[in-house]
């Protein structure tokens, strides 16, 4: 319950309206003398958007992915703590760290979220207006609900800002409730956000899909179907012609690249970078904390569109020569050497026990990478985009009927994008359902790798218990993954705290 004293009376002005950066931010709001003008109204709203800068709503999610059969994360990552224990059985209560920072995060976005709508009507603003800025906000909450009940399942809900810390002791709610309270959100939001391309800020579409992630989420395919086709047939989003620059700062400011984009965690130096002498080029580019699994990297297909023991392409003395254009996109392979904006050779990674290193997100322009370049690390990260879109959309549409040609022809956008070119699905081998779900579970793997997203897909498919344990560590350690393992349990700080939130089953 400490989580609830600190969180949002400091309401900063940081990303979302990067227009708001030139300003100095606000040490502390009254909520007497703040809450008097539209300009107090969106420095409040930029504040709820800071928060979603915290580890796992912001950059620091790609690390999910060492949760998965993606990626090894080196155990030194003082960022997130405990993370790689997590995957070879030591998850307890009392396991500090990553665990604790995927409970109370969202709890903090959900305080600042609560604070802003309990305070927003003594402002000045009437009409769509303020009921735009509350829907941004809804939004913003029903994310971070997202998160807490995909980690916990059922958890406390908070429609308000508690008046007291004893009020804040109260029962967990059930998932079914979680789920409901999300969707009233995300309807507010659906019916009161602009119907704009993505700009910063949460937008028609983005809580359209939102709203299609949870219901698939939840199997509710019907339901997801409709959603899904409004976000494509509206032409707002579209595919990037460049896979690379999705991912980079460069990229992700420029137009073309950003109709792809659908929301992201926002960031923008000088003031505001990932974190003070750190961020993704450093730990990703030169500390080498995220290694990729040799398990994901021959899961990307040859050109031809056949998995390496089925092509002619594949030559075992040059095992990653005419792949999937996105696996040199998205993983530093052997051998590979990186190039510097001069020319030169950037070879100061740490080794990686994997073999391999990640590349998504490393933005070379900064290299050599030092304390100093970091400064200047400020690349978005990508909760939703376009892709995803198309994938779920494919998934959907799969489970309610079966194999048709919507359903190849969402999938075919994805694998036919400029700079990656790969061929349509084979419609004669995918011609059952189960045969197309595999498929495009795969094109989900490839497509996503590395943003943060594999670990939910596993267990949402409910295949975690399966396919987890089937790998090892690069020090031999088997990955362990039991059902109970679906929810991860309550911090024990959070038991000690409030006495009438119950342990999840099995801890």
């Amino acid at each position: 319950m400490k989580i609830w004293l600190s969180a949002c009376l400091l309401m900063l002005i940081t990303a979302c309206d990067k227009d708001f950066l030139d300003k100095n931010p606000l040490d502390s709001v009254s909520s007497e003398t703040f809450w008097t003008t539209e300009a107090d109204v969106k420095a409040g709203l930029a504040g709820v958007y800071a928060r979603l800068q915290q580890n796992f709503l912001g950059y620091e999610r790609v690390y999910l992915d060492g949760l998965s059969d993606n990626a090894f994360l080196d155990p030194g990552n003082g960022n997130q703590a405990n993370m790689t224990v997590m995957t070879t059985g030591s998850i307890s209560p009392g396991l500090g760290g990553a665990m604790v920072n995927m409970y109370s995060t969202p709890y903090r976005v959900i305080a600042s979220c609560n604070y802003f709508l309990d305070n927003v009507d003594k402002a000045p603003i009437t009409g769509a207006q303020k009921e735009m800025y509350k829907a941004e906000v809804r939004f913003i909450r029903a994310l971070s609900y997202f998160d807490l009940v995909q980690n916990f399942g059922g958890v406390i809900l908070y429609s308000s800002f508690p008046a007291t810390l004893e009020s804040a002791k109260i029962a967990k709610s059930t998932a079914a409730e979680v789920y409901a309270f999300i969707g009233q959100d995300l309807d507010f939001a659906i019916a009161n956000l602009p119907d704009e391309v993505y700009n910063g800020h949460a937008v028609r579409g983005s809580a359209l899909g939102l709203k299609a992630r949870v219901l698939i989420t939840q199997q509710k395919w019907s339901e997801a179907v409709p959603l899904l086709e409004k976000i494509i047939a509206s032409g707002r989003f579209r595919l990037s012609n460049n896979y690379a620059a999705l991912f980079t700062t460069a990229g992700q400011s420029n137009t073309a690249v950003n109709r792809e984009i659908m929301f992201s965690t926002q960031y923008l130096a000088p003031n505001n970078v990932h974190r003070a002498n750190a961020g993704m080029d450093i730990e990703l580019g030169w500390w080498s904390l995220i290694q990729p699994y040799k398990d994901l990297v021959d899961d990307y297909e040859m050109k031809d569109g056949k998995m390496a023991n089925e092509s002619p392409l594949f030559d075992p003395a040059k095992p990653y020569h005419n792949r999937d254009p996105r696996l040199d996109m998205t993983v530093r392979l052997p051998g590979e050497v990186w190039k510097t904006a001069t020319g030169s050779a950037w070879e100061g990674s740490y080794t990686s026990q994997t073999g391999f290193l990640m590349e998504k997100y490393v933005n070379l322009a900064r290299a050599p990478f030092t304390a100093a370049s970091a400064q200047n690390t400020d690349q978005d990260y990508v909760h939703l985009r376009y892709a995803d879109v198309l994938l779920m959309y494919a998934e959907a549409k799969n489970e309610l009927s079966g194999p048709d040609a919507t359903v190849y022809a969402a999938v075919n956008q994805v694998r036919s994008r400029t700079g990656v070119n790969m061929p349509p699905v084979d419609e004669s081998k995918y011609n059952t359902k189960e045969a197309l779900r595999e498929y495009i579970r795969h094109e989900r793997r490839v497509e996503l790798a590395l943003e943060g997203q594999r670990y939910f897909d596993l267990k949402r498919w409910n295949i975690a218990h399966v396919k987890l344990p089937s790998l090892k560590t690069p020090t031999g350690a088997p990955l362990v993954f039991g059902t109970k393992n679906y929810l991860l349990p309550f911090p024990q700080s959070e038991l000690d705290n409030n006495p009438t939130l119950i342990q999840n089953e099995g801890y």
